[in-house]
């Protein structure tokens, strides 16, 4: 291998307007890992493509998000942070795995399931096979730990099972990932549907907190969170409404379940949701007054885009050199 630092690789879509759950489960935690690793954070505008987008909307979410990961305390100087369209090899390698993936793999994949019958007028092949772009995405860089929700554990298993494949017929040639999945704030649920996980793209605004959602906003759709009957701040089975709330207040507190009982004892749930809500809606602010003023300046973003992918396709390109070479590609 030509690494001389173990490597951290993810990639969020831009694909909407990203939710605490994005923050809280996966970005909010993405700058810790450049201390100890090697990161590389990537705007997924190739994954995005699976749905039908409008351009002009891809591009300016695909700044947005740009904007965001550097708001949320992603420094470029110590993350290489770029574009998934600016580095071809992607999609170069995502090829070549095609041809190293089972048929009944991508079959049994939850997300195309999900996908296909939310969008049953658009079941392509790009939203079948995507997982193994997501795959070469991990690959490409020889990476060795991923950070991820529990619900994307399965990609991550998939890109080991095809990685493994293929150093079976070409020894030593990719790096085995292992997924890191956060224990706080792993999986953040529907405000309205608490058995559900908060979607950005649900259809239901109030199920949703976004990053960039005002204070009144945050506060409010906090009010109206679906709880139960009971008026006992407490973590237990069958709460699944409470139980976010209180998942969601100790990922911004760093209070623990028993001190959040402690806290609230002898309160009601309304008292305890506008607790939520303040503390989300202050962890937020800074973020947002970052965000705002990183997409004001565009040839900003721009330049972090070129930068970010000249230092991905260094890694890139000595992967691909390998991995043709392997498979018997000649090279010119």
């Amino acid at each position: 291998m030509f690494k001389d630092q173990k490597i951290c690789f993810s990639g969020v879509q831009p694909s909407g307007n990203l939710t605490i759950g994005n923050y809280l489960g996966a970005i909010r935690n993405f700058s810790l890992y450049s201390e100890q690793y090697k990161t590389f954070y990537c705007v997924v505008d190739e994954h995005a493509i699976t749905v039908r987008q409008v351009p002009a909307e891809l591009r300016r979410r695909t700044y947005e998000t740009l904007a965001l990961y550097m708001a949320c305390g992603l420094d470029p100087e110590k993350n290489t942070l770029y574009v998934q369209s600016h580095v071809p090899e992607h999609a170069e390698l995502a090829w070549i795995l095609n041809c190293y993936t089972m048929y009944g793999e991508l079959s049994r994949m939850t997300q195309f399931k999900d996908k296909s019958a939310k969008h049953a007028d658009n079941i392509n092949a790009g939203l079948f096979t995507y997982p193994v772009l997501m795959a070469a995405d991990i690959l490409l860089y020889q990476t060795d730990v991923v950070p991820v929700g529990i619900d994307q554990k399965q990609h991550v298993e998939l890109a080991r099972d095809i990685a493994n494949r293929f150093n079976s017929v070409f020894p030593d040639a990719l790096t085995i990932p292992e997924p890191i999945i956060s224990k706080s704030g792993m999986k953040i649920m529907s405000l309205a549907e608490p058995t559900k996980k908060m979607s950005k793209s649900d259809e239901n605004v109030n199920a949703v907190v976004y990053i960039l959602d005002d204070k009144d906003t945050v506060i409010r759709k906090f009010r109206r969170a679906v709880t139960d009957s009971d008026t006992c701040v407490r973590f237990a089975e069958g709460k699944d409404g409470i139980n976010n709330l209180m998942t969601i207040y100790s990922c911004f507190t760093g209070k623990t379940m028993e001190e959040i009982e402690h806290e609230f004892d002898g309160k009601g749930y309304g008292d305890f949701k506008l607790a939520v809500g303040e503390v989300c809606a202050d962890a937020l602010a800074p973020v947002q007054a970052r965000y705002t003023e990183l997409l004001a300046d565009k040839a900003g973003l721009e330049a972090q885009m070129k930068r970010g992918a000249e230092e991905a396709s260094y890694y890139a390109r000595r992967t691909m050199s390998k991995i043709r070479k392997k498979i018997g590609f000649v090279s010119l």
